[in-house]
């Protein structure tokens, strides 16, 4: 089983890096400006949510198309996802990040202006490709800008974002559904073409990742940047030793880099990557994407009638959604990365449960309100431990070298579970009920806390290069 939180650890951090360490305004605001660009990924995820309502109707389109459409960009992030490592490592974190917001841009542009459903899946693919580079880069650089003291809440953030995001495609999808039919959807995927510029101007100004510098033989470039993100000068001195130990290290392993990852790892490595896959597969499989994606039409099973206040109620799941994560952030780093996701798993699983039931009781106000309550309890168990914390896990506790290819493979897998969940839902529904559904998504998330209790140890307090010791147990 694995060990529980490391009390002794923080506190011995803190005593290497000379004292009580002050928090370190200037990790936070690159680590904020990086993951900044996940909140483009939230908004085209969720916006088809309200606006495949209008598309439906506007173009003519039928239910496998709708959900081929929904469900298509977790399919077609893969390469982008599986191949994020190696640009991240050729090309930088930084300039991986402007690439994906110049795909972003892109994308929202062609949805905006598309016509057909052919034209609309490709301005799907070209947005997946710059979500693809982001979700897995915005989360590594976090991790890898931030000292130990801080980590936890710094490596949340790509998730309040992308979580900001959902929030702000239910607010659009609200807004401007009055407008007319064939214009209102339009806007609503235009409104996400000036952000990706402001972004991209916003990232090229922050440094470049310390760890990444090391790795290219940049020692003093990287030191200067841990002199400013590190909580005392103590500490930057400590991380940058940590640092190059451990890319000399890594420097004498044979073999590539996904051959240490899948064809021949260690021990190590092998217990990492498994960690690191089953949390992403978990995260995904208790069905949260499905409720971002078709929670009006789950609300509309439920016997609410009108679009308004499906639209209203998703608004409301939005906004516990965002609120919620903030509990991660708070406690990540006091309470620790284990127990958020323990307790997390455990709500889900007794939410999930809860809406099953209410949508076998059958359709009325009673149902319905009961059915909303039940997403809002869901979705904030979700926000508040296993959706802010799982990619955080997964990127800390993967070796330097194979951090940013590890994390790829981490949400390829998230991804791949997504994308089966959210382009089957509909046509899954019709054979074993939206109620059957969710009882199955009730039944991994207690496979989740399981799997947390069995093999997940702490890493609060821990410095990154520490990890192997932690997983070589």
């Amino acid at each position: 089983m694995a060990s529980g939180g490391d009390d002794a650890a923080a506190p011995l951090l803190a005593a290497k890096h000379g004292g009580e360490p002050r928090r370190n305004t200037f990790a936070f605001a690159c680590a904020t400006l990086a993951s900044m660009t996940t909140i483009l990924m939230g908004y085209n995820l969720a916006l088809m949510s309200g606006a495949e309502l209008f598309i439906r109707e506007d173009l003519g389109l039928a239910d496998e198309q709708v959900e081929v459409l929904s469900g298509s960009m977790n399919v077609f992030m893969l390469a982008s996802i599986l191949a994020a490592g190696t640009v991240a490592d050729a090309a930088g974190r930084r300039g991986t990040l402007v690439l994906a917001n110049a795909l972003l841009m892109a994308g929202a542009l062609a949805m905006s202006l598309g016509g057909s459903y052919a034209a609309l899946m490709a301005a799907r693919f070209v947005t997946s490709v710059g979500v693809g580079f982001a979700v897995v880069v915005a989360p590594v650089y976090a991790v890898e800008i931030s000292p130990a003291s801080s980590r936890g809440v710094l490596s949340s953030l790509p998730e309040i974002f992308i979580n900001a995001g959902i929030l702000l495609s239910y607010v659009s999808n609200y807004a401007l559904a009055g407008l007319p039919l064939r214009l209102g959807w339009r806007v609503m995927f235009a409104a996400g073409v000036v952000p990706p510029v402001f972004l991209a101007a916003g990232v090229l100004a922050m440094p470049e990742s310390p760890r990444w510098l090391a790795m290219r033989g940049r020692d003093a470039e990287a030191r200067a940047v841990l002199a400013r993100t590190s909580d005392t000068p103590a500490e930057a001195d400590l991380r940058l030793e940590e640092i190059t130990r451990a890319v000399a290290a890594q420097a004498g392993v044979a073999g590539g880099v996904w051959r240490q990852l899948l064809v021949r790892p260690t021990p190590t490595v092998r217990r990492i990557m498994t960690n690191v896959m089953s949390l992403h597969f978990f995260q995904q499989a208790s069905g949260i994407d499905v409720i971002v994606l078709y929670s009006p039409l789950v609300f509309k099973q439920a016997g609410m009638a009108s679009n308004t206040s499906v639209l209203a109620a998703t608004v409301a799941v939005g906004v516990v959604k965002t609120c919620s994560i903030l509990v991660a952030t708070l406690l990540s780093d006091r309470v620790g990365r284990r127990p958020l996701l323990l307790w997390s798993a455990a709500g889900m699983a007794v939410a999930l449960a809860s809406l099953a039931l209410t949508l076998c009781v059958g359709a009325g106000a009673p149902s319905a309100a009961a059915c909303v309550a039940s997403a809002v309890a869901y979705v904030a168990a979700f926000s508040a431990g296993l959706g802010p914390v799982a990619p955080s896990y997964g990127s800390e506790i993967m070796p330097l070298r194979l951090r940013a290819q590890g994390a790829g493979v981490g949400v390829a897998v998230n991804r791949v579970t997504c994308g089966v969940l959210s382009m089957t839902f509909i046509s899954v529904a019709g054979g074993i009920t939206m109620a059957g559904c969710f009882f199955v998504y009730a039944g991994a998330a207690v496979a989740a806390w399981v799997f947390v209790y069995v093999r997940l140890p702490e890493t609060r307090g821990r410095s990154l290069e520490d990890m192997d010791v932690l997983f070589t147990k």
